[in-house]
């Protein structure tokens, strides 16, 4: 089983050098930067914060060569990127009005055992819809893969090949943030998740959402207006049996005791974790456990210390 270290964000508050140490990670450790996108090189501050011992996989750059060599695998992938987003957009459309259905029968007037069983409906709706989401994706995914064959694509072996290489001489991975759909992409493409499954990862923001089973992307409040969580793709499942939630006290209303309820359960019997800053969980093997002031949203609606 994958071991390792899924953090909170890292821009203002660095515990990346503690993670690697709980990993015992001595030695080279690879960097992937994707989701930084056109910034990917820009990883000054990440080496310093990793002791000067960082190699960046640069798989960003390296896709856009790989792109740039073979304008088929361009133009195919770039076609699956656009049937993704338009089933996303069809999946919204669904999850909003069965959302909306929750939030209903939980402000209902009846009494509470009913509310509750119809509760727990309305909640068994919402994740048949995600689950059917995901099957959908990995369908996409999966075409894609059958027809086009990436990895048997000379402008995608020839990087894969390098990649490998740089792997074998490292120790560990750090996986950063970003735009998470452009790093889960990038890692997708290159067949990363089998790879990186023997070496200790420390993932963070971003980086945490794409190796656990489920991608979801939260933001209660997000600037176009009210925002629901919603599931991405199914994510490289290195670490299974969380929901990491980067950023969760700005971007979740932790003080709505409704809508916690409903987020956890629906993601249940995974644990949804709020990573703040300095916060982490810790995986050796199937085991995990937390650090302090590490948050887990019960199906209660409470927010409860996990250390």
């Amino acid at each position: 089983m994958t071991r390792g270290v899924l953090l909170g964000p890292q821009r203002h508050h660095q515990i990346v050098d503690k993670a690697a140490d709980m990993l015992g990670i001595d030695g080279q450790i690879a960097a992937v930067t994707a989701g930084w996108q056109e910034r990917e090189s820009e990883d000054q501050e990440l080496c310093a914060a990793l002791g000067n011992r960082a190699v960046n996989l640069m798989l960003h750059a390296r896709a856009e060569t790989a792109f740039r060599e073979d304008p088929e695998l361009f133009a195919a992938h770039r076609a699956k990127q656009d049937r993704l987003r338009q089933l996303q957009d069809l999946y919204r459309l669904r999850l909003a009005s069965h959302l909306k259905a929750a939030r209903r029968v939980q402000q209902a007037q009846a009494p509470r055992d009913l509310i509750e069983s119809e509760l727990e409906e309305a909640v068994q709706a919402i994740r048949l819809l995600d689950a059917h989401h995901v099957v959908k994706t990995q369908h996409i995914q999966k075409d894609f893969d059958r027809k086009v064959k990436p990895l048997e694509r000379p402008a995608v072996v020839k990087q894969l090949k390098e990649i490998e290489a740089i792997l074998a001489g490292c120790a560990g991975v750090a996986i950063a943030g970003g735009h998470v759909a452009v790093l889960y992409n990038r890692l997708r493409l290159f067949d990363l998740g089998p790879r990186l499954a023997d070496l200790p990862i420390i993932a963070w923001s971003a980086g945490a959402m794409v190796v656990t089973s489920r991608i979801v992307l939260f933001h209660d409040s997000p600037p176009q207006g009210r925002g629901n969580a919603e599931v991405l793709e199914g994510g490289l499942g290195l670490f299974p049996g969380v929901v990491p939630l980067p950023h969760a006290r700005r971007r979740l209303n932790l003080q709505d005791p409704g809508r916690i309820t409903v987020f956890a359960r629906r993601f249940a019997p995974a644990t949804c974790v709020a990573l703040d800053e300095r916060c982490f969980i810790h995986f050796e093997g199937p085991r995990w456990s937390a650090g302090a002031n590490t948050f887990q949203l019960r199906t209660d609606g409470h927010l409860v210390a996990l250390h």
